[in-house]
Parts: C-alpha cells; structure tokens; sequence
C-alpha cells in the first residue's frame, strides 16, 4: 500500500539541534525504503552557524521546505516559546495550503505544542497523524518550575494532549518509561503507544584511535584520559554531579570536555572558573561532518538526566555515544531505563544524582584499566548495530505509519457502509483527504 509521509518539525540541517539531525536521518531512510518524505521545518534557529538555509531542497524522496524563523532570545525560555508558537502559525498555515498532499502526518514535540495542529488537521480535514514525543510538556515546564502544577496553563494543555493523543492515530515515545508517563496521564491511548528508540549510524561513527583522530590531536586529548560530555548542557540535565566528580579529580591525570551548549554552559564554565578547576574545558557545537571524530576524541562518555525528568526527556546522545565505541557512565534516577539499557549491552555503569564519588572512582578505575575500556567499548557498539541502527529504527516506523493509514482507511470504509437517517441529505456528500476518502459529519438520529 503506497504511503506518503508529511513531516512538521521545527529544527532541522543544518541546524545543530540533535531532533533535527534525526528527523534528516529517519527521512532519509524511510525514503530508502521506498516511503516519500515531504519536511515543513524552519531556518536555522537553535544552534546555528549559518543563518539562512535554501526554501526549497530535493534529496532522493525527501522534499524539504523552510518557513521563516524567528530567533528572539533563542536560549531563553520565553523566546523558545514565542519562536516556537511563530512556527506553529506558520506551520498552520502550510497545513491549509497543502492538507491533501499526504497520506499521514508526523508532528514532533518541537515546539512543544505542535501537535495540536494535527488535531485541527484531523478534524477539517480528516488527516491522520502520528504524534513523535521527544520531550512531555507541560511536566517538563513543572519540573523545571517554570510553572505551579495547580496552574489554569497546565490543565488546560494536559486537556489539550489528551484529545490530541484520543484522536491521533499511532502516539511514538522514545522510551518504556515515557509510554508510562503517557499511559498514567491518558490511560484511554495505551493501546495507541510505540516505544521506538532513537538511534546512531554505525556506518558515519567509527571507533577511531586517538592517535589517529585529528581532533583529539587538534586538542591535545591524545595522551591523557579524556571524559566527555557532548550535547546540550540544558535545564534537564544534571551538570553537577560531573562538575563535582571533575573537582574530586582535579589532581589525576584526567581531563573533562564539554562539547555543545545550553541554558547551562555559561553557569558551569562560571563554576569551573570559581573552583579553579584546570581539567574542564569547554568547546562549541561541531559541525555534523566533525562528529566522528569529536565523538571519538574520548575514553568516556557522559550522559545525564536531572532528577524528575525520567520519562518527560530521552537523551539522544545515548545512542552516538554507543556508536563510538567507548564507555558510557549514565547518571541518572535509579528507576531509569537507562539503567536496564546500560546493564543489557554491558558498556559502563549508572550511577545516581549526586553520586559524584561514585562517578569519580568508576572514572580511576577506567583510566587504569584500557582493556576494560575497549571491552566495554566494543559490547556498546555491538548492543547498537543490533538494535539501533537507523534501518532497524526506520522500519519500526515505516510499520507504525502504514498501521496508521490502514487502520483510518479500514474506519472510513465501516462508517461508509453504516446506515445512517440524515437530516439534511439521504446521501453522505464525500471529500478526499490525503488521498483518503471521508464522509462529511452531518448530524444524525
């Protein structure tokens, strides 16, 4: 059954922002598998070098369209919100333009409330859409304490997900714990939940020897223990169990690199420069092609999740992490998939918030000890090639998303075919939408 797919999303190449990054990637393998892909997406707008993008490309399947971006305040939360909503009105007004060219939507939760436009979709036009949670707002605005629980704003938009989530087709989450989050709020969708997993190229990701990476020598990472932190330093990451673990460790032959940016990046480098530390350096975001190799300029990898934020966020650098062939230390929430994860593929260890000792020591004991950081190296890049590569995980989607037009083709041909009294007609007039056909709802009896 041909399907095509329409992807909105706010962030996209060559921003650096890593939903971006993946929904080029997931497009261009779905696009591999005969799925063709058209992307509304903004100007470069998160973490940006160039300022401009072209309105219109073609690669392979993949039709990429860019609206105009705003760029208020873009590491401020209220500009992150008003950029945000400026996209979504223009998205909106994409969708009434262009609301018959595909089959099934995919709406992001970038910006978070992006989704709600395939609701109002659904419902003028008899779209299907598919929901893909990257992050579960409105907890992560409560978590962070941007908001009170008790707020109008919160209930309101969890009424909001909850007839975007009733109404949609298929609902994506990136992790077990996520599904709960969502099944807890919605037991209605339980049944409408995927977990699928990001994902890293194993094919683009090479475990590259330091002496042999330009970027490692580039940065004298070479000769000395390095442990890395590459991505967003962001309100829902726990940077100060690794600032603590690199104070405890400011004497070893240790060092600690911190590759990216965030609402956090200027108050640890601040942190760094008030404790004295002289293992802590700090690098910008690399350009997509660098990765490899920045990646690989390590003995360690770092993820981390600030306390409460198990099941609201998932970590994508996870995956590239695993990709590289090195160790991986998690910190995280002792109820964390992460941790099942971590234990599966046998490549580090998890440690609990503000376990910064228990980080540091993990640390020494890595860095006296190479073959047990190749051997772990090698088990978490084995764990990925056989679950996350990004054939594995586009063909997860490309099943979910002809489940989803299916499932909408199978509900219109019952509602077809269901005798109904009509007031204002004997015969139910017809619209095709998205290549679907639909019965116009007129009242019934």
């Amino acid at each position: 059954m041909p399907v095509r797919l329409s992807i909105i999303t706010q962030f996209y190449p060559p921003d650096y922002a890593a939903t971006g990054q993946l929904i080029e990637e997931l497009a261009a393998n779905l696009g591999q598998l005969g799925l063709p892909v058209q992307i509304f997406t903004g100007q470069p707008g998160y973490a940006f070098k160039k300022h401009s993008a072209p309105a219109i490309e073609h690669c392979n399947k993949v039709l990429v369209q860019r609206s105009r971006t705003s760029r208020m305040w873009p590491q401020r939360i209220r500009g992150k919100a008003i950029n945000g909503l400026l996209f979504c009105v223009r998205s909106g007004l994409h969708l009434l333009q262009t609301a018959g060219r595909g089959d099934v939507l995919l709406l992001t939760t970038a910006p978070p409330f992006l989704p709600i436009l395939g609701y109002l979709a659904n419902l003028s036009f008899g779209v299907p859409y598919v929901c893909l949670l990257y992050d579960l707002y409105p907890d992560v605005a409560v978590e962070l304490n941007v908001v009170r629980p008790q707020n109008w704003l919160v209930r309101f938009w969890d009424f909001v997900n909850s007839c975007i989530w009733k109404n949609a087709q298929k609902i994506i989450v990136l992790s077990p714990s996520m599904k709960d989050r969502v099944t807890a709020k919605c037991p209605e969708v339980a049944n409408k939940i995927s977990v699928i997993h990001n994902w890293a190229d194993p094919d683009r990701i090479v475990p590259i020897p330091k002496p042999d990476n330009w970027f490692a020598q580039e940065f004298n990472l070479v000769d000395t223990f390095t442990v890395l932190y590459s991505g967003n330093m962001g309100r829902c990451h726990d940077m100060d169990t690794i600032l603590e673990a690199a104070r405890l460790l400011e004497n070893e032959p240790i060092q600690f690199v911190f590759i990216g940016n965030g609402a956090k990046r200027q108050t640890c480098i601040n942190k760094v420069s008030m404790m004295g530390l002289r293992n802590c350096r700090f690098l910008p975001y690399q350009n997509k092609q660098n990765l490899p190799y920045s990646l690989t300029a390590c003995d360690l990898s770092l993820v981390s999740i600030s306390p409460g934020m198990e099941g609201l966020v998932v970590p994508s650098k996870l995956y590239a992490a695993l990709a590289a062939g090195r160790p991986l230390a998690v910190i995280c929430e002792p109820h964390s998939y992460l941790r099942q994860l971590i234990s599966e593929a046998k490549c580090g260890a998890a440690f609990n918030n503000e376990d910064a000792n228990g980080l540091a020591k993990f640390i020494q004991s890595l860095a006296a000890s190479p073959n047990l950081v190749n051997r772990m190296g090698r088990a978490g890049r084995h764990y990925l090639e056989s679950n996350f590569t990004p054939e594995i995980i586009a063909q997860q989607y490309s099943t979910i998303l002809h489940q989803a037009v299916r499932e909408t083709m199978e509900l219109d041909a019952s509602a077809e075919v269901k005798p109904l009294r009509w007031y204002h007609s004997s015969q139910p007039s017809k619209k095709r939408s998205g290549g679907v056909v639909r019965v116009s709802k007129h009242r019934r009896d």
